[in-house]
């Protein structure tokens, strides 16, 4: 089963393997003509209703797949609103090869034709609510018609986050949905076609662009918070730094007065909070504590702190007593497994942490996929383990990253994560906040690889990859379709 949001990231992931919308809506057709041969005979009248998005766009290929029947296909709206350029070429498809089509302008002058049966094709798995005009005039008409309807992939007004279904939404007889079921499709009286359209099972395994559009910051937000430094100063500025460039509107460190210059000096855009003492000590966690509470910061706990023990008692009281979102990272992960804590984690250790955190130990973390997904469940929190492929598991998801280099085996890459990390988590669930960074933190690292003209990456600072950042969060978007809300 997937939802409608995840699939449309599917849908991203397999286009940057390779497999282009196109072809996949090629097939999405194709599968609903089927189900209209299996339901009717050749010659049977048949009436398309379709939107302005990839959902209508199916079912324009859907008419070239029955040139047997009798078919009228209608768009709500004008063909120049068509909001996707492959559902623009398709409409333009059937309109020079002279099949009827015709373009419905204002819902008062919607007519259904006489008709055997209708395909529903007017909103796909982004539209959720109580359908608005021209869609509600349409749906009253396509369930008062005496007439088998056949919805594409879900019946319009049903939403497929949640399975609800709006009052004056589309009543299918059949469903054709794609790839997987959705959220409730079987609580319906429908019969459902789960149709296979050709998405490799890469686009669901590996984190693509599609997982990074769910995550995606669309306005500067939130304040990231870290605790750390100490024995290390540049770790806790570079998490800062990069969560920053991941949308935050501010950062700020915590940090012991003896380096707190030191790390302001870093960047001057850090906001550095000096406590007394040379280390993280236990007389400083009720401040900490409180001041992460008091401004819903997103934490970022580890980078930079050291394992002296009074540290590390600190870490455990911190995170014993924090409420909210934190990502921990570095010297800060072992404590994680022996405390309670009602804070929301992502723990992103490589892999030799992941062992001492009683994970599995292993060489390979991608071959190990099954073993990180059971630490993950007893763990009970987000685990990106870092290493060659990035693994990211839930405990019931999983995921691998496998961007990047080789020269990210440099000491800093792993703080960047962190605060990428912390960057995304403050505007989703932890698991895609987690996945999306992995794949954050590897692209920038082949951006600038590619800027300095070599592959591998070899030679380059952590820091190089701070400006990387954005141009992947913001500027891989490119000129990508857009997908079901332009309907």
């Amino acid at each position: 089963m997937i939802t409608g949001e995840r699939m449309a990231a599917v849908d991203e992931n397999a286009a940057a393997l390779g497999v282009p919308r196109k072809q996949l809506m090629e097939s999405s057709g194709h599968a609903v003509a089927r189900v209209v041969r299996e339901v009717a005979d050749p010659g049977t009248r048949v009436a398309i209703v379709a939107g302005r998005g990839n959902n209508g766009g199916d079912a324009f290929v859907t008419a070239r797949f029955l040139d047997n029947y009798d078919v009228t296909t209608l768009l709500l709206g004008r063909s120049e609103n068509i909001g996707t350029r492959i559902s623009r070429e398709n409409w333009e498809a059937l309109e020079r090869a002279e099949y009827e089509t015709r373009e419905v302008t204002d819902s008062k002058t919607f007519e259904l034709p006489a008709c055997d049966v209708i395909i529903d094709a007017m909103l796909g798995t982004g539209i959720s609510g109580s359908l608005r005009e021209p869609a509600a005039t349409a749906a009253e008409a396509i369930n008062a018609a005496d007439a088998t309807i056949v919805a594409v992939d879900v019946p319009s007004g049903f939403d497929a986050e949640n399975g609800e279904h709006a009052d004056n939404g589309v009543e299918a007889d059949h469903v054709v949905t794609f790839h997987d079921t959705k959220p409730g499709l079987e609580d319906l009286t429908a019969d459902v076609t789960v149709a296979d359209i050709g998405i490799p099972a890469a686009a669901e395994r590996f984190v693509g662009p599609g997982d990074l559009d769910l995550a995606r910051p669309t306005q500067r937000e939130g304040r990231a918070f870290v605790v750390g430094g100490g024995p290390y100063t540049g770790a806790p500025a570079l998490a800062a730094q990069a969560a920053l460039r991941s949308g935050m509107e501010l950062s700020f460190v915590a940090a012991p007065d003896t380096v707190a210059g030191e790390i302001q000096g870093y960047a001057e855009d850090l906001i550095v909070q000096p406590y007394e003492g040379d280390r993280l000590t236990p007389e400083q966690v009720d401040d900490l504590v409180d001041t992460a509470e008091g401004y819903d910061d997103v934490v970022i706990l580890g980078p930079g702190l050291g394992n002296a023990d009074e540290t590390l008692e600190a870490a455990r009281e911190f995170l014993e007593a924090y409420t909210g979102p934190a990502v921990v990272d570095a010297d800060a992960l072992p404590i994680v497994p022996e405390i309670d804590t009602e804070a929301t984690l992502i723990c992103t250790p490589n892999r030799k942490e992941l062992a001492a955190m009683g994970g599995p130990e292993v060489e390979d973390l991608r071959a190990s996929m099954d073993e990180i997904e059971d630490f993950a469940a007893d763990l009970g929190h987000v685990v990106l383990a870092k290493g060659v492929d990035d693994v990211v598991s839930d405990g019931e998801r999983t995921l691998v990253a496998r961007v990047g280099n080789p020269g990210m085996a440099v000491g800093g890459t792993g703080d960047l994560l962190a605060g990428i990390s912390a960057g995304l988590l403050e505007h989703v669930d932890p698991f895609e906040a987690a996945a999306a960074a992995a794949y954050v933190n590897g692209r920038a690292g082949e951006v600038v690889a590619d800027r300095q003209g070599h592959e591998s990456g070899l030679g380059i600072y952590a820091s190089d990859m701070l400006e990387a950042i954005p141009t992947v969060l913001w500027g891989d978007a490119g000129e990508r379709e857009r997908g079901e809300n332009d309907d």
